[in-house]
């Protein structure tokens, strides 16, 4: 099978498009012919090896000390179809459409094993490019707008809401009857509004923690908000949930019952409900562009130039269901 390949740590150009071994599933895994796969940020992140502090060293012994051995393939998630299924296997069948988040890595390659408790059926209204990116940001949107106690009524606000978890963070939310406030950049908040965000707030142009308005749930995705001028945004009882936080903000977290540090787990209940989501039109994958196979050093590139809008689909079979 053909796939890129993660050949050392470094920029883009480090992945190359090689010949590749097919997987064999185990007796409870799917083998998937992968259609589409999402470019997530974290997928660069662990190319250049840009990982937190407390994670690095465990993750380099698993990838390789000096270069990638152990995991070579990139790719945290994607859509497809089941080509073969293993001998304990008994919710799936060859031929369904599904969708899955892998964990680290596997789904920038032309077939891909993925275990049965995380592979879900694609709605019939969902093409692989939309299956594809909605797993990994749909998970960790939930999980945060969760961590931060948001619900019908509450005053929540997403910080770098434009992104692969943001764009779902502002539906989901929206979905708990929250009002939602969105900020990032000012070419992206034509696109949040359309996805559910009462208000939307241009960084680049205006201090959002100047407004004087208080929220019951505030959410860094990028972690990089100013901490102390965002905490005191904070309604009574609000909490501040950090979604991708750096060492230092770990750290000043500890013992603030209002900062909580929000790491994702990933729950076969939580993809079903996301595939409800979709099946009935409450949510929608936001695509910024799609990129062949052949192109993953140039979506990689793009990825982290910064300006995508939601996600980046790397499209490696047809793609076209």
């Amino acid at each position: 099978m053909r796939a890129a390949i993660w050949t050392a740590y470094g920029p883009p150009d480090v992945l190359e498009i090689r010949d590749a071994a097919k997987p064999t599933p185990r007796a409870d895994e799917l083998l998937v012919k992968v259609e589409a796969a999402n470019v997530f940020p974290g997928d660069c992140e662990l190319r250049r090896f840009d990982i937190h502090p407390f994670f690095w060293l465990p993750l380099r012994i698993m990838s390789g000390i000096r270069k990638p051995r152990r995991m070579r393939i990139l790719g945290q998630e994607f859509a497809g179809t089941v080509e073969a299924v293993g001998s304990r296997v008994t919710h799936h069948r060859v031929g369904d459409r599904v969708f899955a988040p892998t964990a680290l890595g596997g789904a920038y390659a032309e077939y891909v094993c993925i275990g049965e408790r995380l592979a879900t059926p694609i709605p019939p209204n969902t093409s692989f490019e939309a299956a594809s990116c909605v797993a990994v940001g749909g998970l960790n949107a939930l999980h945060f707008l969760r961590v931060g106690q948001v619900g019908p009524g509450k005053k929540v606000l997403l910080y770098g809401a434009g992104g692969s978890i943001g764009t779902m963070a502002v539906q989901l939310a929206s979905l708990m009857g929250a009002e939602v406030t969105a900020v990032d950049r000012g070419d992206k908040l034509a696109t949040l509004r359309k996805l559910g965000a009462h208000r939307v707030i241009d960084y680049q142009r205006e201090d959002f923690t100047a407004s004087g308005e208080r929220f019951h749930a505030i959410v860094d995705l990028p972690g990089k908000s100013p901490y102390r001028r965002t905490i005191g945004m904070l309604a009574p009882g609000g909490r501040y949930v950090l979604g991708n936080a750096s060492a230092f903000a770990m750290l000043r977290s500890l013992g603030r019952s209002r900062v909580k540090v929000a790491l994702t787990g990933y729950r076969p209940a939580d993809l079903r409900y996301l595939r409800d989501c979709l099946a009935s039109n409450d949510i929608r994958a936001v695509i910024d562009r799609c990129f062949a196979l052949d192109d993953i050093v140039q979506a990689h590139r793009y990825v982290e130039s910064g300006q995508k809008v939601g996600n980046v689909v790397l499209i490696i079979g047809s793609a076209a269901a």
